[in-house]
């Protein structure tokens, strides 16, 4: 990265209707061109409710598919980089949570397949099983721009820092991470984990949720936001529906780098004084 940009998420209601969904994204997505965004970002499931026993349901098979097509050609349209959030993607008997990320053109230039499947039972009732209908993905994805090198996640693989940190050692500089806490998880974790893995790794973090329904039979936590190398909050949105903006600046993450050079240390530094 050699120079300041604008960075977008379109945190947007989802339903139930796949056809609305992919409505209110495009008109988003320009919206974000508009207030000048070169990279913007979709939340997760952002085409369909994030429901397991509903995912193979709304599930695409990669090159066809209209959520594709809306991805391809709102890019283009826009003249942006697009992280589309993530979708149900089918391939073969297997159905993945997925992000596309598409270029400027409308060409695909990477895919992340959610590796860490949400299973789990919480307090207060939230009960998923991910695992029920999704397979894992077992890819680390770093993908290089004109506008910088992104890494991409999903959601629960936030909680696995040692997946952020392959990314940023293959030369991510801004990581995407399309996510859908609750109302449990978002108030305890959501800036504490963001925060942690952009000063872990003096990288930005970009977390793409969808705006808040609480009517919904899963209710996402909201609070889009962008962190800085440094840990600070760039930008963030409330609970509802919004694009929010925000700057990546190249001399922040050379400073932070300089003034804390974590990132000299190899991975078998820590290797050697385990004794392993």
């Amino acid at each position: 990265m050699n120079k300041l940009f604008k960075a977008a998420v379109c945190q947007m209601k989802v339903v139930s209707s796949k056809e609305k969904n992919l409505d209110t994204a495009r008109r988003m997505i320009g919206r974000a061109a508009a207030g000048g965004a070169g990279l913007v970002a979709l939340p997760e499931m952002f085409n369909c409710p994030y429901v397991a026993g509903v995912f193979p349901e709304y599930a695409e098979t990669y090159p066809g598919g209209e959520t594709f097509s809306m991805l391809s050609q709102a890019a283009r349209e826009n003249n942006v980089y697009l992280v589309g959030g993530s979708v149900p993607e089918r391939d073969g008997d297997t159905v993945y949570n997925s992000s596309f990320v598409i270029g400027p053109g409308g060409e695909l230039l990477g895919r992340h397949r959610k590796a860490h499947l949400f299973d789990v039972d919480l307090p207060g009732g939230v009960k998923v099983k991910e695992s029920s209908t999704l397979g894992a993905g077992r890819g680390i994805t770093v993908i290089k721009t004109d506008l910088c090198t992104i890494g991409v996640a999903i959601c629960y693989d936030i909680r696995f820092p040692e997946l952020i940190r392959l990314m940023v050692t293959g030369g991510a500089e801004v990581i995407v991470i399309p996510a859908a806490f609750n109302m449990t998880t978002g108030p305890a974790h959501w800036d504490m984990l963001y925060r942690c893995r952009a000063v872990d790794n003096q990288v930005y973090v970009i977390a793409a949720s969808p705006a808040r329904d609480a009517g919904g039979h899963y209710v996402a936590y909201g609070h889009s936001m962008l962190v800085d190398p440094w840990g600070d909050i760039v930008a963030r949105a409330g609970e509802e529906e919004e694009v929010v903006f925000g700057d990546i600046d190249p001399v922040i993450i050379d400073r932070v780098r300089r003034e804390l050079p974590l990132l000299r240390h190899r991975r078998t530094d820590l290797y050697n004084l385990a004794g392993i």
